[in-house]
C-alpha cells in the first residue's frame, strides 16, 4: 500500500509547519471537537470537516498523520495519542468475586434447611433444662451421660455447618473458576482481532486494541470496524449501520457525499482507507455503553476511569463481539449496564424465553426434576415416619405425659429426625448434575482450544456431538488456500503449464499483467518466503494471489505497475461481491479516454464478451457459438481437473463517449476476452480421511460452493464427498431453486424433503441458497430424527445461514468479521479436520454426563433406600447427616471432576449420532444402575441387621440420643464409600464394555481423584470421631470393608453377562423434549392419564420450581457461562419442554407426562425404547 506514497507528495505536512492553535498535546483537534464532529452524518458532517479543517487531508494535518503514510511507528507518538484520545477499549463489566458467588451458592434451598436444622440442633444442645435429670423423661436420655457425652451433643451441628460451608466454598469455587475460564476464553478471542493499518507506509495488521486516534486503516469487505473515522479514500463502499440505526438498508460512503464510518457496523461491500477520529469509549459505540453504563456503577466508574484504563487487564474492544460474543449490536447494551443484581434478575427472565435450551440441557432439566421430586417425597416420608414411630412409641405404648421440662428433649429428639430427612432430600437431589456438565464442558472448551475449535458459545461443543449433517465450503476448507494457476488460454492457445514469456505477442502479455495487477485489491500481494526455500507468501485474496502469482511465473512484475497507477489514482472501481462474481476496475488513460478491467468466473464473464484476443493480440468477434466451443473445450476440461476457471477481459472507452458509471450493466459489457486461467486449489491431505469418519459416524457432509458445478464434482469425488455407484445429486444453484419453489417461485418443504437428503454437492451457490438448504434440513420432518446441522461459512454473507445452522463453524484466517460474529465456533486452522474433532468432543461430553449420571443414580437410590429403610426400622439413619454430606461431595463434586474429564477416544466416532429423543438413560446404564444398587443394598442391609454377629461387636441400632459411636455403623458407612469408590471405576463404561480400566491411567485427573477420595476416608475413619460419628476400626474390619468394595468390580462383570435385550422390563429415562410419535390407539389410552398426571405435574413443578431453585439455576449451567454470554443463545431450537414453568401446561407429549408422573404403562409407547446395548 505504501508504495503509493511516493506519487501524493502533495500531502506531506513538516511538523513544523503547524502553526495552528495549540491544541490538545499540540494536535490540532480536542477530544471533544471530533467527539461532536462524528455524531454528525452526510451532508452536514461533510459540510462540518470543510468548515473546520479545509478538507479530509486538512483534518489529517491537524492530527499529525498523512494519509497515504500513516503514523510513524513511534511508542512515544503512540503513547501520547492514547493519553490524549483514549484507548480502543471498553472497561468491561466487573466481574462477580469470589465473596458474591459463595452468597450466591449459600442461597440453595436444601442448603438453607439444612443450616437452620443445624443452628437449632446447636442451640438445642446448649440448653440443659432443670428437669433433664428427672426420671420423668425416662430413657429418653439414657445412655446420654456417658463419659459427659451430653457435652458433645453440639458437635452434630457444628459438623454439619462446616460442611455445608465446605459445598458452598467448592461451589462457588467452581463458578469463580468457570467466570475466569470464560473471561480468558473472551480475551483470546479479542486478541484474535486483528485490522490493517498503515503505519510509516507499510501496511500492518494491529491488534484491535492497539488503534489510535490518526491512525490510517484499510477497510474491506467483511470487516466489522473498531473505532469511528473518516473516509479518505472508498471504492464503492456499502456499510450495514442496523446495528446503530436500526436501518437495514446498506449504507453508500464516499468521501464527496457520506464520510462518517463509525464503529460496530459491518463492511458489505467494497474497499478504502480512513483516518481513525475515535476510539473506545468515545466512539459511537462507546458513547451508547456509558450512556447505557452501569447506572450506580457510573460515578464509581468516573474515580476509577483514569486507573482502569492504565490496567486495562483485558483489551476488551469497542466492538460488540468483544464485550462477549453478543450476536448483534443492539443486544450488546443491554449486557454492559446490568447495573444491579436487580437488573441483572429482570435480564435473566427476559432472556430465559429467547433463548432455548441445547438438548442435553432439556433433557437434564428434566431428569433433574424427576429426581428431585422423588427425593422430596421420601424425605417427607422418612420425617414423618420418624416422627409418628417417636410419638406412638413414646406416649402411646409407654403411656408417659408430655411434661413441660421434658419438652427440650423431645424437641431435640423432632430436630435429629428433620435432620435425617433432610440428608435424604440433599442426597437425592443430584446437584452434581449441573456441576458434572459445567465441567465437562468447560474442560471440553479448554482442549478444543488445542483442536484449533475456539467456541464461542459453549453449548454448541455439546450440540456437535449429535451433529447429522455438516455443509462445508470448499475453498480453504476442504482445499488448502492456496491457489496457484495451472493452466490458461490465451491467444487462441490452451496452455496446460504456465507458457514461456517468448511465445506469447508482447501486447497480450501487457495487457494481461496491466488487467492483473490493476484489477485485483492492492492490498493482495506475493512476499518472499520467510523461510529459505519455503513458497512464497500470499497475503489478501488467494484468487487474487494466484492471479498476481502467474505474473510473476511469466516473470514479468506486478508492483511497478501499481506504482504507476496507486490506488487512488483509479477511476471507479466495482468491487466483487456474490451477486456479481466479477470485479472491475476503470483507469483513465495518459491519451484521454478510459479502460475497464474486468475478471470474475468465467461462465458470468463470457456472456459479456463480444471479442477476444487472437495469437497476434488483434480482436476477433466471439459469437455465443463461439462461446459455446469454448466452454466445451475450454472450461469443462479444466472444471473437470478440479479448477476454477477465471476469465480476464477489458474494454476501452473513447473520451469522447464516457458512460454513465452508475448503470453497472452497461459498463461492464461488451468486453474483449484477454484469457481463462484455471487455478488449482489442491485438496487438503487429510480432508478425505475425515469425511471417511464422518460417514462412518452417520454424519452426511454436503459440499456447498460458489464454483462451477464441474469443478466442484471434481472436488467431491477427491475428498470422497460422493462415490461412485452412490445415488447422490449435484445441482447448481438454479436448478436448486427451480426444484424446491412453486409456480410463484415460493419454498416448499415437501419439495425441498424430495431434494434434499441426496444432495451432495451445490454448486455456483448463492449465500440465500445456502440459507434456504440448511434451513430446509432442519425444518424438515422426513427422517425420525430432526437433522442437526453444522454449517462452515467464511464471508460476510454465510452469516445468516451461520446463525440458522444448529452449530456455525466460521473461519478463523479466511472468514470475515462478521462471519465470525454470527459463528458458534472458530476454526483457528480453517481446516476440515477440526470439526471431525469438534464432533468427537461433542460426544464425548455426552458420554461423560452419562457416565456421570451412571454412577451418581446409583449412589442415590442406595443412599436414599438405605436412609429410609434405616429411618423406619431403627429410628436414627444408619448413614449420618455428615456422612452423607461427604457421600454427597464424594459422588457429586469429586465424581463429576473425574468423570467429566474423560478424553474422547476415536471409537466415539463409530456409532450414529444419538438424536434428539434418544434417552440419556439407556437400559444398558439402567441395568447398570440397578444390578450396583441392588448389589449395595443387599451387602449394606445384611451389615445392619446381622453386621454386629458377623464381626462381633455391639449393635448400633437403636442407639438413644448422643451416643457415642459405634464401630458397627462406621462399618456400614466405611463399606458404603469404599462400593462407591469401586463403582466409580465401573462407571467409566456406559456401553456395557467389559474392560472397566481401558485407558485409566490416560486421565491422571481421575486416579488422583479416587486415590485422594480413599485416603481421606481413612482419615474419617479413623480420627473423625464424634463430628463424622466414626470410631476407628480395626485392619480386619478395613480389609472386609475392602474386599466388599472389589467385589463391586466383580459384580460389575456379571452383570455385563446379563444381555441387555432380555430385560424388557427396563425404562430408559430422561428423555429428550422432542416429540415422540405415537399410534392413535396409544393416544386414546393415554387420554385419561394425562389429565391426571398434568395436574400433579402442574402441582409438583411450582413446588419444585420455587423450592429447588437451585436446580434449575444450575441448569441453565451455560447461562453462567454466559452470563456475560450471547444473549439470543447459540442454539436456535424448538422451545424446550420443560423451559418455562407455565409451558408445562401444554405438554405434547403423552408419553413424557406419564414418565413425570411414574406411570410406567403406556409409556412403552417410546419408539426409541430400544437403546445401544
Amino acid at each position: 500500500m505504501g508504495d503509493m506514497a511516493n506519487s501524493s507528495i502533495e500531502f506531506h505536512p513538516k511538523p513544523q509547519q503547524q502553526r495552528e492553535a495549540p491544541h490538545a498535546g499540540g494536535f490540532g483537534c480536542t477530544l471533544a471537537e471530533l467527539r461532536s464532529l462524528m455524531e454528525l452524518r452526510g451532508a452536514e458532517a461533510l459540510q462540518k470537516v470543510q468548515e473546520a479543517y479545509g478538507d479530509v487531508s486538512g483534518l489529517c494535518r491537524r492530527l499529525k498523520t498523512s494519509p497515504t503514510e500513516g503514523l510513524a511507528d513511534n511508542a512515544n507518538d503512540l503513547e501520547k495519542r492514547r493519553q490524549i484520545y483514549g484507548q480502543n477499549f471498553i472497561p468491561p463489566k466487573q466481574p462477580k468475586t469470589f465473596l458474591q458467588l459463595v452468597w450466591e451458592a449459600l442461597q440453595d434451598v436444601t442448603l438453607i434447611i439444612l443450616e437452620v436444622a443445624a443452628i437449632v440442633s446447636l442451640g438445642l444442645s446448649f440448653y440443659a433444662p432443670p428437669g433433664e435429670e428427672s426420671e420423668a423423661c425416662g430413657n429418653v436420655s439414657a445412655g446420654a451421660e456417658d463419659e459427659g457425652e451430653a457435652e458433645a451433643g453440639w458437635i452434630e451441628g457444628a459438623a454439619i455447618l462446616l460442611s455445608v460451608i465446605c459445598v458452598v466454598l467448592v461451589t462457588a469455587f467452581n463458578d469463580w473458576s468457570k467466570e475466569k475460564q470464560f473471561r480468558g476464553l473472551q480475551s483470546r478471542i479479542e486478541q484474535e482481532q486483528k485490522f490493517s493499518v498503515i503505519r510509516n507506509g507499510q501496511l500492518l495488521q494491529v491488534p484491535v486494541a492497539a488503534l489510535v486516534v490518526g491512525d490510517i486503516a484499510q477497510v474491506k469487505y467483511g470487516d466489522l470496524l473498531p473505532a469511528d473515522g473518516v473516509l479518505i479514500q472508498g471504492n464503492d463502499l456499502k456499510i450495514d449501520e442496523s446495528s446503530l440505526t436500526g436501518e437495514s438498508d446498506h449504507v453508500r460512503k464516499s468521501a464527496d457525499k457520506d464520510p462518517m464510518l463509525l464503529s460496530g457496523t459491518h463492511v458489505m461491500e467494497g474497499s478504502g482507507r480512513m483516518v481513525v477520529t475515535a476510539v473506545g469509549v468515545n466512539s459511537q459505540t462507546g458513547i451508547i455503553f456509558t450512556l447505557l453504563g452501569a447506572g450506580g456503577e457510573e460515578e464509581e466508574k468516573k474515580d476509577k476511569k483514569g486507573k482502569q484504563q492504565d490496567g486495562a487487564m483485558e483489551s476488551s474492544q469497542t466492538k460488540a463481539k468483544k464485550q462477549d460474543g453478543a450476536v448483534a449490536m443492539e443486544m450488546q447494551p443491554l449486557k454492559s449496564a446490568e447495573g444491579g443484581e436487580m437488573e441483572e434478575r429482570e435480564k435473566k427472565k427476559a432472556s430465559v424465553p429467547k433463548k432455548e435450551k441445547s438438548v442435553l440441557q432439556g433433557k437434564l432439566t428434566k431428569l433433574a426434576v424427576q429426581i428431585g421430586k422423588a427425593g422430596l417425597v421420601m424425605s417427607a416420608i422418612t420425617v414423618i415416619i420418624l416422627v409418628l414411630y417417636f410419638v406412638i412409641e413414646t406416649f402411646v405404648v409407654k403411656g408417659q405425659v408430655w411434661l413441660a421440662e421434658c419438652t427440650p428433649v423431645y424437641v431435640q429428639y423432632f430436630v435429629k429426625f428433620f435432620i435425617i430427612g433432610v440428608t435424604v432430600l440433599v442426597v437425592a437431589v443430584p446437584e452434581g448434575l449441573p456441576l458434572a456438565v459445567t465441567i465437562s464442558l468447560a474442560y471440553s472448551v479448554k482442549k478444543m482450544m488445542k483442536d484449533n475449535n475456539l467456541v464461542r458459545h459453549l453449548d454448541a461443543c455439546e450440540t456437535m456431538g449429535n451433529a447429522t449433517a455438516i455443509c462445508s465450503d470448499k475453498t480453504g476448507t476442504l482445499t488448502t488456500n492456496r491457489m496457484t494457476v495451472v493452466q490458461s488460454y490465451l491467444g487462441d492457445t490452451h496452455y496446460k503449464e504456465i507458457p514461456a514469456p517468448s511465445a506469447l505477442t508482447p501486447k497480450i502479455l501487457d495487457l494481461l499483467v496491466h488487467a492483473i495487477s490493476i484489477n485485483s485489491a492492492y492490498t493482495s500481494k506475493i512476499l518472499p518466503p520467510e523461510k529459505e526455500g519455503a513458497l512464497p507468501r500470499q497475503v489478501g485474496n488467494k484468487t487474487e494471489c494466484a492471479l498476481l502469482g502467474f505474473v510473476l511465473d511469466l516473470k514479468r512484475d506486478f508492483q511497478p505497475v501499481r506504482e504507476r497507477i496507486p490506488e487512488d489514482k483509479l477511476y471507479k472501481v466495482y468491487t466483487f461481491n456474490s451477486v456479481r462474481k466479477s470485479m472491475s476496475t476503470v483507469i483513465r488513460m495518459p491519451e484521454g479516454g478510459f479502460r475497464l478491467f474486468s475478471k470474475g468466473a468465467s461462465e458470468i464473464l463470457l456472456k459479456k464478451c463480444t471479442n477476444i484476443l487472437n495469437s497476434n493480440g488483434e480482436l476477433r468477434s466471439f459469437r455465443p457459438r463461439d462461446r459455446d466451443d469454448m466452454v466445451k473445450k475450454i472450461i469443462e476440461p479444466m472444471a473437470c481437473d478440479g479448477l476454477r476457471t477465471i476469465c480476464i477481459a477489458y474494454r476501452d472507452f473513447s473520451a469522447a463517449q464516457e458512460p454513465d458509471w452508475e448503470n453497472e450493466n452497461e459498463v461492464v459489457g461488451d468486453l474483449t476476452c484477454i484469457a481463462i486461467v484455471g487455478i488449482e486449489d489442491p485438496v487438503r491431505p487429510e480432508v478425505p480421511e475425515a469425511i471417511r469418519k464422518c460417514q462412518r459416524a452417520g454424519i452426511t457432509v454436503r459440499m456447498v460452493t460458489g464454483d462451477n458445478i464441474n469443478t466442484a464434482r471434481a472436488i467431491a469425488a477427491k475428498c470422497g464427498i460422493i462415490q461412485p455407484g452412490e445415488d447422490f445429486l449435484c445441482l447448481e444453484g438454479k436448478e436448486f431453486n427451480r426444484r424446491i419453489r412453486n409456480e410463484k417461485g415460493e419454498i416448499e418443504q415437501e419439495r425441498l424433503d424430495k431434494v434434499w437428503p441426496k444432495l451432495r454437492v451445490l454448486a455456483r451457490s448463492s449465500p440465500t441458497d445456502k440459507h434456504t438448504l440448511v434451513k430446509g434440513i432442519i425444518d424438515s420432518t422426513t427422517g425420525e430424527q430432526r437433522q442437526v446441522v453444522a454449517v462452515t461459512g467464511d464471508g460476510t454473507n454465510d452469516g445468516p445461514a451461520l446463525k440458522k445452522a444448529d452449530v456455525g463453524f466460521a473461519m478463523g484466517i479466511a472468514g470475515t468479521d462478521v462471519a465470525k460474529e454470527a459463528s458458534d465456533i472458530i476454526l483457528t486452522d480453517d481446516n476440515f479436520t477440526s470439526i471431525v474433532k469438534a464432533v468427537m468432543w461433542g460426544r464425548n461430553v455426552y458420554d461423560s454426563i452419562s457416565k456421570f449420571l451412571q454412577f451418581q443414580l446409583t449412589v442415590n437410590v442406595v443412599a436414599v433406600i438405605v436412609a429410609f429403610t434405616g429411618a423406619c426400622i431403627t429410628q436414627d439413619s444408619p448413614l449420618k447427616a455428615v456422612q452423607m454430606l461427604w457421600v454427597n461431595l464424594i459422588m457429586d463434586t469429586f465424581a463429576s471432576l473425574a468423570l467429566a474429564t474423560e478424553p474422547p477416544t476415536d471409537s466415539l466416532l463409530l456409532r450414529k449420532p444419538y438424536g434428539r429423543d434418544k434417552p440419556l438413560i439407556s437400559r444398558t446404564m439402567m441395568k447398570n444402575i440397578l444390578g450396583h444398587a441392588v448389589y449395595q443394598l443387599t451387602i449394606i442391609f445384611t451389615l445392619l441387621f446381622v453386621g454386629e454377629l458377623f464381626f462381633d461387636i455391639d449393635s448400633g441400632r437403636n442407639a438413644p440420643l448422643h451416643s457415642p459411636p459405634s464401630e458397627h455403623y462406621t462399618i456400614i458407612f466405611n463399606t458404603f464409600v469404599m462400593m462407591q469408590l469401586f463403582n466409580e471405576i465401573n462407571a467409566r463404561k456406559i456401553h456395557g464394555e467389559r474392560n472397566v480400566f481401558h485407558g485409566i491411567f490416560g486421565n491422571p485427573i481421575f486416579c488422583t481423584i479416587v486415590l485422594g477420595t480413599f485416603a481421606i476416608q481413612i482419615v474419617i475413619v479413623q480420627f473423625g470421631g464424634k463430628p463424622f460419628s466414626c470410631s476407628p476400626l480395626s485392619t480386619e474390619q478395613w480389609l472386609w470393608c475392602l474386599f466388599v468394595g472389589v467385589g463391586e468390580l466383580v459384580w460389575g462383570q456379571v452383570i455385563a453377562t446379563i444381555p441387555t435385550s432380555q430385560l424388557k422390563c427396563l425404562k430408559e429415562a430422561g428423555h429428550g423434549p422432542g416429540k415422540d410419535e405415537m399410534t392413535d390407539e396409544e393416544l386414546a389410552e393415554g387420554e385419561e392419564e394425562i389429565d391426571h398426571a398434568e395436574r400433579e405435574l402442574r402441582r409438583g413443578q411450582i413446588l419444585w420450581f420455587r423450592g429447588l431453585n437451585r436446580i434449575q439455576t444450575q441448569m441453565e449451567v451455560v447461562s453462567t457461562f454466559k452470563r456475560s454470554g450471547s444473549f439470543q443463545g447459540a442454539v436456535r431450537r424448538r422451545s424446550s419442554v420443560l423451559s418455562q414453568l407455565h409451558d408445562v401446561t401444554n405438554l405434547s407429549t403423552p408419553t413424557h407426562v406419564i414418565l413425570s408422573a411414574a406411570n410406567p404403562t403406556s409409556a412403552a409407547g417410546n419408539p426409541s425404547g430400544e437403546s445401544i446395548p
